[in-house]
């Protein structure tokens, strides 16, 4: 998608270099660099998902600072950290399969849209949703199982019992815990919240990357003009044109991104605590199951009202918002990287 943004009243038009899709990419250097690129931002993030995951599954409201706090001073710093192996573990395939599913899905529906006749930016928002969607479904497959093992890990209170909030230290490591919930509840422990999981994240990533095209649109058209020098020349019809430098492609591209990250935390943050609380709870000692989505909205509530399903919304914004950003830049770093023809660069 060549994005250009035209402001009809100041005869004014920006070039941003031309989008690259799934047909230019060296796919295995996409791969290889991403898995590289993405490790080193979920280590940068990490810790704000510990204490999110741990605000969700607290009795009562306690903030992110006193959460932080405590879990260090009583635990060590090593334990905003505990799950990461394993989530690593996981999320080097899941971005595969997500980076995958989300260029062929844009690509191929892009071109559909395109064909019907649909104004760019229509396209481009339907496009870029469809293809968010079809990319969360894809890589859940492989990220519901990490999650909730990873999840499991996040709470416990290792070697301290006067943490208030989290459970007796369980599992070792991720092995010991796959093994243990495999033995207890099968392999539909592992894909416990698997159904709400797909409802919070498909419909997340279709907000996110539909608000995402729109963002950067507006971004553009209200203040991008004025960050980008002007060229020598005019076209015929005295529209100016604007060819910006990728320092300010990649600053628009991110505040694009944190604006998407913050709408999309918003309106999604119900599902999330739900799920995070399906996935970590577990069956009763006698054999009964878990918690049904029913019983954990009603316990929610007991708790603190509709507002107990917003806990944790701090560090996920926080989270998204970041994660946003940094995933953007990186990825669209990552793709002119693996270009097969680095002219298209200078397009």
């Amino acid at each position: 998608m060549n994005l250009r943004s035209a402001e009809e009243e100041s005869a004014q038009e920006i070039h941003v270099p031309a989008d690259i899709d799934w047909q230019m990419l060296n796919k295995s250097k996409f791969f290889f660099l991403g898995a590289a690129l993405f490790s080193g931002v979920s280590a940068s993030l990490y810790p704000v998902v510990v204490l999110k995951t741990r605000q969700q599954v607290a009795q009562s409201q306690v903030s992110s600072i006193k959460t932080a706090f405590s879990l260090v001073r009583h635990e060590g710093f090593r334990a905003l950290y505990r799950g990461f192996g394993t989530s690593l573990m996981g999320t080097i395939p899941a971005r595969a399969l997500y980076m995958a599913a989300l260029e062929v899905t844009k690509s191929n529906v892009g071109t559909v849209t395109v064909r019907l006749g649909l104004p760019e930016p229509t396209a481009a928002a339907i496009a870029n949703a469809t293809a968010g969607l079809s990319a969360a479904v894809a890589a859940q497959l492989v990220w519901t199982p990490v999650d909730v093992i990873s999840q499991r890990l996040m709470v416990q209170s290792c070697g301290n019992s006067r943490l208030p909030n989290a459970s007796a230290c369980k599992y070792l490591n991720g092995i010991d815990a796959f093994r243990k919930i495999l033995n207890t509840d099968g392999p539909k422990g592992l894909y416990r919240g698997f159904g709400i999981s797909i409802l919070t994240y498909a419909p997340s990533n279709a907000v996110w990357w539909a608000s995402y095209s729109v963002a950067q649109r507006l971004v553009w058209s209200g203040f991008g003009c004025y960050f980008v020098k002007k060229d020598d020349e005019s076209s015929e019809n005295g529209v100016f044109t604007f060819r910006p430098d990728s320092k300010t492609v990649m600053a628009v591209q991110g505040v694009s991104a944190a604006m998407a990250g913050g709408v999309s935390a918003l309106i999604t943050m119900p599902l999330d605590t739900i799920k995070t609380r399906l996935q970590v709870l577990d069956g009763d000692e006698n054999g009964r199951r878990g918690p049904t989505i029913g019983q954990t909205v009603r316990n929610l509530i007991k708790e603190g009202g509709w507002t107990a399903c917003y806990r944790g919304l701090g560090p996920r914004w926080a989270s998204m918002s970041m994660s946003a950003t940094t995933m953007i830049t990186t990825y669209e770093f990552l793709k002119r990287l693996s270009t097969k023809n680095q002219e298209v660069l200078t397009h």
